[in-house]
């Protein structure tokens, strides 16, 4: 059975487990390698069992533990052209030389049990992406870090079976937040920035509609919004779509910094 495990989620640090007890991959290494191997522990699972990272894009809160986990494992590393040239470029420190990075736009990812392909997504990096994992028969993706819904994005997701979607800031709060500029409230609320709880719930309801029966929302923002927040935005705009919680779908929300429940698919 496939699992989705939160091991963090938020605006200073992202981390996924996906795959079984004892084997799988990991999406984004934005925590650091002590904490992914007590967390893979929770669930019956070290890094020798992890079979490939795959990384997003290389803003700090997505390669933090990137060092060490190369530093001490021989995974293979996965992530786009343009992220793969940041990270040996301007963040070239985070991984060692010998370390080969593979590009997985134009090859996708397939071994015996995972076939992952990846996707683009609006963001103020060169080439952020997210990612589709089918395993098991089943079909499930990470989305995060994303002004808007691109058609690539829509055409990707729709029909997963489960998916951790971004649902950063709660577009009041952030309009309210005196310690943040005017200038950063736009990059946030921009194309190019991060996905509002009103625009992860509009989507979601396309989501559940095309077949999704699991969503976990993801990459919360500690200043610009609440778990309970962004937990009753969906569910009230949903209902209005005649979508129940629990009956056509199962809802959760990755914690900021601690473990999150794993998801069966």
């Amino acid at each position: 059975m496939a699992r989705i495990f939160p091991i963090c989620s938020s605006s200073s640090g992202n981390c996924t487990f996906i795959g079984t007890r004892g084997h799988g991959i990991i999406i984004d290494a934005g925590c650091s390698f002590r904490a992914m191997k007590s967390s893979l522990e929770l669930i019956e699972t070290n890094m020798n069992q992890i079979e490939a990272i795959f990384i997003t894009h290389e803003h700090i809160d997505h390669i933090k533990g990137l060092f060490q986990l190369t530093k001490h494992t021989r995974i293979p590393v996965f992530a786009s052209p343009g992220t793969i040239a940041q990270l040996r470029g301007t963040v070239k420190e985070t991984i060692p030389e010998e370390i080969r990075l593979y590009d997985i736009i134009h090859e996708p990812y397939q071994s015996s049990d995972f076939e992952v392909r990846a996707f683009h997504t609006p963001h103020d990096t060169p080439e952020s992406v997210g990612y589709t994992v089918d395993f098991g028969g089943k079909k499930l993706a990470v989305c995060t870090d994303l002004g808007k819904i691109t058609s690539e994005v829509e055409e990707n997701l729709l029909g997963c079976e489960a998916i951790l979607l971004e649902s950063n800031y709660d577009p009041a709060m952030l309009a309210k937040n005196l310690n943040y500029p005017a200038d950063l409230k736009r990059r946030i609320a921009g194309e190019k920035g991060h996905l509002s709880n009103n625009a992860a719930a509009d989507f979601s309801s396309k989501l559940v509609e095309s077949g999704t029966t699991k969503i976990i929302l993801g990459h919360l923002s500690r200043e610009n919004n609440t778990p309970a927040t962004a937990e009753r935005c969906m569910k009230d705009y949903l209902s209005t779509k005649g979508m129940r919680r629990d009956r056509d779908y199962l809802l959760e929300i990755a914690p900021v910094m601690t473990l999150g429940r794993y998801i069966s698919v």
